[in-house]
């Protein structure tokens, strides 16, 4: 990862609609600006208006959340790629989460994706949970706190057994 707000931004973008409508968006809104790259800055988005931004399939929301971000990063709020590398991970998702649209989970999707935190467990996350009840539950649907008890055990390697139970999904 090269850049805090541009992987953010994206993750934003691809919220809640599927990954190639996402991906379609992304590319109008990258469009929106005469760039050579594919990454977005911040000071295109508050550049553009909010009619451009919806213009390219953004909803309102998140059109708002990505102003937002854009904002605080240039306010020092979202952390550089050097402060990432220093933080733990608590510490970038407390850091992360004030900011609009971006909640836990989308923050530790940066853990994981991005910045390659071995350690991250998701346990807000639907499959995550869906396939530890599948597995350590006889299919019952844990609560956040049944698997982060659970994954106590999977510490420092979390990250692995979050990959490993969203590919069990894909096996069953």
């Amino acid at each position: 990862m090269h850049d805090p707000f541009g992987a953010l931004a994206e993750a934003i973008i691809y919220q809640q609609i599927t990954g190639r409508a996402a991906a379609t968006i992304h590319a109008r809104v990258v469009a929106l600006f005469d760039s050579e790259v594919e990454t977005l800055a911040p000071e295109q988005i508050l550049s553009a208006t909010e009619e451009q931004l919806r213009s390219a399939g953004l909803s309102r929301g998140k059109t708002l959340a990505l102003k937002d971000l854009a904002t605080k990063t240039l306010e020092g709020i979202v952390p550089t790629l050097d402060e990432l590398e220093t933080m733990d991970n608590e510490a970038i998702i407390e850091r992360l989460i004030p900011i609009r649209g971006i909640g836990r989970w989308t923050a530790e999707m940066l853990l994981i994706f991005r910045l390659g935190r071995p350690d991250v467990l998701p346990v807000g996350d639907y499959a995550i949970r869906k396939a530890f009840g599948l597995h350590f539950r006889e299919g019952e649907f844990p609560t956040p706190r049944e698997v982060t008890e659970h994954g106590e055990r999977w510490r420092p390697f979390r990250t692995v057994a979050s990959w490993y139970l969203w590919r069990s999904l894909s096996l069953k």
